[in-house]
């Protein structure tokens, strides 16, 4: 018996840390024909040779060609993913239109976030908003996909250094209100094995879709890296009042000094202050619940993450990227 003809999927942003983790995640699964669409001119960059190394088809692309280019690159794709940087995420527009005109059977826009309402909150969340909007203008069939906060955003520093490696966002030790706040939270290598399963599933046609792997307080996690490290771990309290006076006067353009400082604090604010980042809330908004959807799932866990820091086996995310955004982070 002849086995089923592998669908074929069209991703954006393939070599960034959610497309790569999407890219292995759908190798993983085996029923997919990977397309990826990249610059014209990065076909030869290290990360998209390994790409194709892979089994993954390199389609030369640009967001900003015309309408009928696009369309002929999307001509043969069944479900088209993005994965683009935060500063990029507008360029999704024009795929918007061109996906409907190819007749792409589904689009899975850049999410892939903590859970957050649009309206305020967060400024990286009202840029996405805009990409929903014009995705359900279009009436082009979607499903948005938001992971929480990643397992390798939240392990503090250590006396020793041993997780200076494993840190971006220059959160280090800091503990926002009294840290007990619940907040969701994803390895990172798990988005992929999720939304391999999402984009098969008829339920999550049109709907929006939380997964998580386990849920932490800042409280927790900071016991739990002494337990494991065995190392003590230093505390910085920050409260709302001084978060909030650091968002005064920041502007709302989407480029690198806004993403290295607005987006850290109102991730503060939304994750440690409201609580918007936990499983009740997303249900609430309107979201199918990961658990419920694949209760068979076998989800990482954040202590065999921990070990892995422990030792010194956890990869680094962004190594050899965004390396001025690292350091504007880190300052």
């Amino acid at each position: 018996m002849s086995s089923s003809p592998k669908i074929r999927v069209g991703i954006v942003g393939a070599s960034g840390e959610t497309g790569t983790s999407i890219i292995n995640g759908l190798l993983e699964a085996g029923k997919f024909d990977l397309i990826a669409l990249t610059r014209p001119a990065s076909m030869t960059k290290p990360i998209n040779l390994t790409l194709q190394s892979q089994g993954v088809t390199l389609r030369p692309r640009d967001l900003t060609s015309p309408q009928p280019t696009l369309v002929a690159a999307l001509s043969d794709i069944e479900i088209l993913i993005s994965s683009v940087p935060p500063m990029d995420l507008l360029s999704q527009l024009p795929l918007i239109t061109a996906a409907k005109t190819a007749g792409v059977r589904r689009f899975l826009p850049c999410a892939y976030a903590p859970v957050i309402p649009p309206g305020g909150v967060h400024i990286i969340i009202d840029e996405k908003e805009k990409v929903y909007q014009a995705m359900k203008q279009a009436r082009l069939p979607f499903t948005v996909v938001d992971i929480g906060w990643w397992y390798q955003l939240c392990v503090p520093r250590v006396p020793s250094g041993r997780t200076d490696g494993y840190q971006l966002t220059g959160e280090g030790n800091t503990i926002v209100g009294d840290g007990a706040m619940p907040s969701a939270l994803t390895d990172l290598r798990d988005v992929g094995r999720y939304v391999a399963r999402i984009v098969v599933d008829e339920r999550t046609v049109n709907r929006y879709v939380f997964v998580w792997n386990e849920v932490w307080s800042q409280r927790e996690i900071f016991g739990a890296v002494e337990r494991v490290l065995g190392e003590e771990v230093e505390r910085k309290f920050v409260g709302e009042e001084e978060l909030r006076e650091k968002l005064e006067g920041m502007g709302d353009a989407i480029d690198l000094p806004t993403i290295a400082t607005k987006v850290p604090v109102q991730y503060h604010l939304s994750l440690y202050i409201r609580g918007d980042n936990q499983p009740e809330n997303a249900e609430y908004l309107g979201y199918l619940l990961g658990k419920d959807l694949y209760p068979d799932f076998e989800a990482r866990s954040f202590d065999a993450y921990l070990k892995e820091v422990m030792d010194g086996t956890a990869k680094e995310i962004y190594k050899g990227r965004y390396e001025d955004l690292k350091k504007m982070f880190r300052k």
